[in-house]
């Protein structure tokens, strides 16, 4: 019987079990009656069922039953008495009858009980509720009957219903766990049977398992309920959810195992097809750094790609990881075979990754490298074809070494383009090869990436050839620009030179000298004065030739060398005509000293020597007063000449 079943009756309180006991240990049954007319059919049902709870071990120390019927009247106590015959006849030791204050028919009450005693089976005996504690304790009495004991017959009530549903729940679970765990036995054998037909039990094996300590200590309090029964039970349970556990647990990490398995394949799988797919049909380095950079940004997108599977490797590799502490033999090799799979693959497909970002690197900095040379290139090419139009000397020794630094500058980036595009053969080839099966030449093949860093280190080589070839001519013409000025800025220094010469020789080469010695002294030095002016004059004579010369290799016709050379001759000529001038009247004026100085070491002057000094004098004089006439007409006169000379003849 369930408390279910009658839970209204029992809620009635038309019996209940207190806990407390007797003398003899015996559970104290308490029958309280009311005024209102009692079911006897409700209150057997109900003793019937109290009398279900103890265990037999309880029953055998035997009941004191309590009839409360200070609320009823005699005959409905006596009808309960005699039910207890029928109830629980061998489990009754006492009963006692809690008389009301107005007291009943004592003789009727005494002769009824003492002439049924024989044919009850129990002693009856009548009793106020305050002499109660005769028979028991108060401690083990309620408070209805002036005792100490608590009892709470909602929460009993409560407490019992959660009882029998656990002991339902666990009979059912029990069954049903010992079906599953039999029913794996045999199935056990099928190694492929998915876990998801595992069957599941209809309650919460921990759920019921809780239950079970406040009930055992209800058990233990009040020693009602079957202990030793439930102890079987709970123990039969406890078995029963251990192997289930256990089975749930190989269920779980089979489960787990083939999850593991499927997600590495997966991962595999995409990485050996799409993955490696993304990568074969992208091997191109690009023409120029926009598409290079372009083919960076693509591989930067198929990155990204493989790092959401290189999370999931990472993610994997941490469960396996986590498995093999804890796996069987069988289990650790089948792990660790998957493990070193998904390395491997995963390894592999990094190694190409990175492969292939060295060289896209690579090749970003040869094409950047590239387009500055080129550039560079274009620029000296721009300089070179450039007309040479410089003002000076100075300009052209400034163009030539700004044309020799670009030329080094452009030697310097062919450097550099060779040294990146040997690294980028050489990443090419550290690249990982493919497997055999994935052998075929993908699109961008490694060989058409060296042809191509090949010919254009060879283009710039070439154009870097060109470009310097063009700078020896250059250079040539500069340097013979470079002389074309230097010979005339030479060639218009001899004209001054020339100038100053002729102008020192009519303004300070003027005295004729006081006697022959000196004179004589001085036509010496007119004479080194004139070879002066001569190697002065046939040297620019020499720089305009080579000017003429440098102006015809340079193909120039408009330079201004070509009144130079005028200027110097007609300097020369204005010098020449001077010096011959100079030296004449030096003669003559040597010519006069001589014949006076011989007269006058004469002791008897002769009128023929007289004469002659006379008539050098003479003419000496004439020829001071007579100007220096140039080529173009200019005139030039000495008027100190004129009153320079005056000598006293001796008398004869």
């Amino acid at each position: 019987m369930e408390a279910t079943n009658i839970l209204p009756i029992l809620k009635k309180k038309l019996a209940f079990l207190s806990g407390g006991k007797d003398r003899r240990s015996g559970l104290i049954l308490t029958i309280p009656l009311s005024s209102d007319q009692t079911s006897m059919e409700e209150l057997s049902a109900t003793l019937d069922y109290l009398l279900s709870i103890p265990s037999e071990k309880c029953k055998a120390r035997g009941f004191t039953v309590i009839v409360d019927g200070r609320k009823s009247q005699w005959n409905i106590v006596k009808t309960v008495v005699l039910m207890l015959q029928n109830v629980i006849p061998a489990e009754v030791s006492l009963v006692c009858v809690v008389k009301p204050d107005e007291f009943w028919d004592k003789k009727v009450t005494h002769f009824c009980f003492w002439k049924e005693k024989d044919r009850l089976g129990f002693e009856v005996i009548l009793v106020s509720a305050n002499k109660l504690t005769r028979y028991i304790e108060p401690c083990q009495l309620t408070d209805d009957f002036g005792g100490s004991l608590d009892y709470d017959h909602s929460d009993w009530l409560n407490k019992r219903l959660v009882f029998e549903k656990f002991t339902k729940e666990s009979t059912s679970l029990l069954d049903e766990l010992s079906i599953i765990n039999e029913g794996d036995k045999s199935s056990s054998v099928d190694k492929d049977k998915s876990a998801d037909c595992a069957l599941l039990p209809s309650f919460d094996p921990e759920t019921v398992l809780q239950t079970v300590s406040p009930l055992l200590w209800r058990i233990k309090e009040e020693e009602l309920l079957a202990q030793p029964q439930v102890t079987k039970l709970l123990d039969s349970l406890r078995e029963q959810y251990t192997r289930y556990q256990e089975l749930c647990r190989q269920r779980n990490k089979r489960t787990q195992l083939d999850e593991i398995h499927a997600k590495v394949m997966q991962v595999v799988t995409w990485l050996q097809g799409p993955g490696s797919e993304l990568l074969k049909t992208h091997q191109a380095i690009g023409d120029s750094m926009r598409a290079a950079q372009a083919l960076q940004q693509k591989h930067e997108e198929i990155e990204s790609q493989h790092s959401e599977w290189f999370a999931v490797y990472v993610e994997l590799n941490q469960q396996i990881a986590a498995l093999l502490s804890a796996g069987e033999e069988e289990e650790v090799a089948e792990l660790k075979a998957l493990q070193q799979q998904l390395s491997d693959v995963c390894y592999r497909q990094a190694a190409q990754l990175e492969s292939r970002q060295n060289v896209l690197q690579a090749a970003q900095g040869f094409h950047s490298t590239t387009q500055e040379l080129s550039q560079q290139l274009d620029g000296l090419l721009g300089m070179l074809c450039a007309d040479v139009a410089p003002a000076d000397g100075a300009s052209i020794q400034q163009n030539l070494k700004l044309l020799e630094e670009k030329l080094q500058t452009v030697e310097a980036g062919l450097t550099s383009v060779r040294q990146k595009g040997a690294l980028v053969l050489e990443q090419m080839c550290n690249q990982p090869s493919w497997s055999l099966e994935e052998s075929e030449s993908p699109p961008g093949d490694p060989q058409d990436n060296v042809q191509q860093i090949q010919s254009v280190m060879e283009e710039m080589q070439l154009r870097k050839q060109r470009c310097e070839d063009m700078v020896d001519v250059r250079r040539l013409k500069m340097l013979q620009m470079v002389q074309l000025f230097k010979c005339e800025e030479d060639a218009l220094q001899a004209v001054e030179w020339l100038g100053e010469l002729l102008d020192a020789l009519l303004k300070t080469h003027v005295r004729l000298g006081d006697d022959s010695q000196e004179t004589r002294t001085m036509l010496d030095k007119h004479r080194k004065f004139v070879d002066v002016a001569q190697s002065t004059y046939d040297y620019g004579r020499q720089l305009l030739q080579a000017t003429v010369v440098l102006c015809q290799s340079l193909r120039c016709t408009t330079r201004s060398s070509g009144d130079t050379l005028p200027r110097l001759n007609r300097v020369w000529k204005q010098f020449s005509v001077s010096a011959e001038e100079r030296q004449q009247r030096l003669e003559l004026a040597l010519n006069f000293h001589t014949a006076a100085e011989r007269v006058l070491q004469q002791e008897f002057v002769e009128a023929e020597s007289l004469d002659e000094v006379d008539s050098s004098g003479k003419t000496l004089l004439d020829r001071l007063t007579m100007p220096i006439i140039f080529p173009d007409g200019y005139k030039h006169i000495h008027y100190q000449y004129t009153t320079s000379y005056s000598y006293s003849c001796p008398k004869t």
